[in-house]
């Protein structure tokens, strides 16, 4: 607490080590910890669609556009949610950390009722990309006080754009993640997002590669101040590349380090850092955990 001015654990744990971590939480408690079990980060997406509980009951994992819940454009989703919610007396509506919804304690009997209604208003999660549903972005420009550009109004657009190449390319049911805020901090968490834009002036972005899919790295500043024109001419061969050279299960991240299109940012305090400066004196790979 208050080392080097800084008083948040990931700095602790950053700039001194697990070990360091380890042995004062051991000194401080008057006991050891056990041996760290073996663990694998896959995702930091969620788990869409249905799943069965332990308890015998359904959830489902419901898309929401940046967490945007408003009926426009034929696309009717507080509608929607208001009919399930009137059938599913009783039942769970949970919030994700990545803006979308969690219907929960759905029963056998309830599932189809559900489930119809998905297809009736067309809310079901088939009707999306897989980059849109690893998709976020903040409010930014005009809500947020904040915001130097569009970030919620803006992505689901420029996405629509990039979905052209995604199907030209075979990469619709890929998952990529990607992320856009409107000012540098960061309240979609851009900087965990295999492509990331933040915003610099309206209509103006900062691009960022490399994060792990896991959310096991960080990306890296590929471009700066670019408009969607040069975004899109980065992109669209991007991907394209991409569906050619990938290796079997490679996700978009790890790739575009591969590729040398980008440098990995392998801790931290290495997020500016290029050539020789980005190198660690320690055995690395683009799949590391750090923290």
């Amino acid at each position: 607490k208050g080392i080097d001015g800084k008083w948040e654990l990931k700095y602790t744990v950053e700039d001194n080590g697990v070990q360091f971590f380890r042995d004062n939480v051991e000194n401080m408690c008057g006991f050891k910890l056990g041996d760290a079990r073996p663990f694998k980060f896959t995702t930091n997406s969620d788990p869409y669609g249905w799943n069965k509980g332990i308890d015998g009951k359904w959830d489902y994992t419901m898309y929401v556009e940046n967490g945007y819940i408003k009926d426009q454009d034929g696309y009717n989703i507080k509608t929607a949610l208001r009919e399930i919610a009137e059938v599913h007396v009783g039942g769970e509506f949970s919030l994700t950390a990545n803006q979308n919804i969690i219907i929960g304690g759905v029963t056998e009997e309830r599932k189809p009722i559900i489930q119809q209604l998905f297809n009736k208003y067309n809310i079901d999660n088939s009707r999306y990309s897989a980059m849109r549903l690893h998709s976020m972005a903040c409010v930014a420009l005009p809500t947020c006080a904040l915001a130097m550009a569009e970030s919620q109004t803006y992505l689901p657009s420029l996405i629509g754009k990039l979905e052209e190449t995604l199907d030209e390319a075979g990469l619709r049911h890929d998952a990529i993640t990607i992320r856009m805020t409107g000012c540098p901090n960061g309240c979609a968490r851009p900087y965990i997002a295999e492509i990331a834009f933040v915003g610099k002036a309206p209509g103006n972005y900062n691009m960022y590669l490399g994060a792990g899919h896991a959310g096991n790295r960080i990306n890296k500043m590929y471009k700066e101040g670019i408009n969607e024109e040069q975004i899109l001419s980065i992109l669209r061969p991007m991907l394209k590349r991409y569906a050619v050279e990938r290796h079997q299960g490679e996700k978009f991240g790890d790739w575009v380090i591969r590729a040398g299109i980008i440098e990995p940012t392998l801790q931290g305090k290495y997020f500016w850092s290029h050539g020789d400066e980005n190198k660690l004196d320690t055995p690395s790979g683009t799949y590391q955990i750090y923290w």
